[in-house]
Formats: structure tokens, sequence, C-alpha cells
């Protein structure tokens, strides 16, 4: 799909490239997106990728939406600049019962045991698209399709924060207490979210995430820990 430019009012820009969740898809939105914050283009104020497009925010007593559109439409065939550098982040998740109020449900509708559920979340290896609906809040995907339910016919009103959840093609982790419609499957202590650290979201497009499953025990000592800031998510860096 050839990429499509949108307005979105008169201080942004929208840089469509297709409309499907897709890695090469993804890869293509980030790599347009690093060129935009490269090419240092006057009046630019941020730019945020999302699962098949760009926003691209201009302050316009600097300059405007055409020049800003003629500007990003030279940068779509423009090589790379740099090598992309992302992280692979192992995450603790506590899948007890207590932890996931939904997975005792997700196994019924599934088919599939309690264990291999589990199992199956924590062998994949999901792709961060985008991070959105509150700040930290990470869009992963790809959930086996064998796990793959709609959302919850009755959101709550409360999602407990650090709950990792599931639907359609996704998963997740509520970096705060918030609404949510995703089935409940478990728990993290992690904090996803600061605005003290260099980079406020923890996750960040593009990153690499593997859930590692921890019992009872081992929860409430991460979370203990993470509360005496004495916990360091475990991460390697990856070249994309």
């Amino acid at each position: 799909m050839i990429p499509r430019f949108v307005p979105a009012g008169d201080t942004a820009v929208v840089v469509e490239f297709g409309d499907v969740i897709d890695r090469a898809l993804s890869a293509r939105v980030l790599q347009f997106s690093d060129r935009i914050r490269a090419a240092n283009i006057a009046g630019l104020i941020e730019t945020v990728p999302t699962i098949r497009s760009v926003l691209v925010h201009y302050d316009p007593l600097v300059t405007s939406g055409a020049v800003v559109t003629e500007k990003l439409g030279a940068l779509i065939g423009a090589s790379d600049v740099s090598v992309r550098r992302r992280r692979r982040w192992r995450i603790p998740v506590c899948y007890a019962p207590s932890c996931g109020p939904d997975l005792a449900e997700v196994a019924e509708r599934t088919g599939l045991s309690q264990d291999e559920i589990v199992t199956r979340h924590a062998q994949t290896q999901f792709h961060v698209y985008m991070i959105g609906f509150v700040p930290g809040y990470a869009y992963m995907g790809d959930l086996p399709k064998e796990l793959q339910l709609p959302r919850r016919a009755d959101p709550r009103v409360r999602v407990p924060p650090g709950s990792v959840a599931i639907a359609a093609e996704m998963t997740t982790i509520y970096p705060i207490e918030s609404p949510g419609g995703w089935h409940l499957i478990g728990a993290t202590s992690i904090r996803l979210f600061d605005p003290g650290w260099d980079r406020p979201s923890l996750l960040g497009p593009g990153d690499a995430v593997q859930f590692e499953p921890i019992d009872l025990t081992e929860h409430r000592a991460i979370q203990a820990a993470v509360a005496n800031n004495a916990y360091t998510v475990a991460s390697e860096e990856l070249i994309a």
C-alpha cells in the first residue's frame, strides 16, 4: 500500500501505511518514525508510531500541514539512517487464580487446560506494536490463535495495575488501575510507567517481550522489591 497522508486537525498529520496488524508493516512504521526524528524538520513537535501509522504533531505557528506533508513525503523513499535498536524484556508473571481471575473462563472457552494456556502464553515472544490507551500500556502481538477470544462482554470498571490480559490477537499489561475489557490471566509486580525515568514507558514500540511464569511467593517477593526500588527487569538489547 502506498502511504496515505491524512490531516488530523490543524496541528498534526497521520501517515497511514496499511490496515492490518502485521510485523512487516510495524517495521515500516517504526523505520519511518525514526527517519522523521533524524530529519529535524522545522516545527515538528512529536512523532507517535502506532500499529499501522505514524501521527506527526507540528507547531502551526512555525509550519503548516501542507509543508509538513511535503517534507514527510520526501522521506518515504529515503534510506534508513541507522540500525534500529530495541530490547527484549523478560517479565515475571504469576498466573495463580488470585492474579488471573479470568484464566478458568479462558480455559473453558478455548478448550485448553489452564496449564496449557500459561505454557502457550509464556512460550510466545511478543512484539510491542504501540503504546497507547493509558501511559505505558503496550499493545503486544501476536497471540497464538488458540488463545484468541473477543473482548469481554462485560468490561470491568477497575482493572488492577500489573494485570496481564489477552483479547483478540493481543496481550497487554495494565500499567495503572483503569477500566478494561480484556481477559485477565495473570499479574506482574513490575512498573511499566514512571514519569521520572529517562524513557517514562518501560516498553517501547518494536521491543520484544517474553513472560516468565512465577509462583505466588515469588510474585510477592518481587512486589516488595519493586516497592523498595530494589528490582530491575531483565532485558537485553536486540538489533532489528
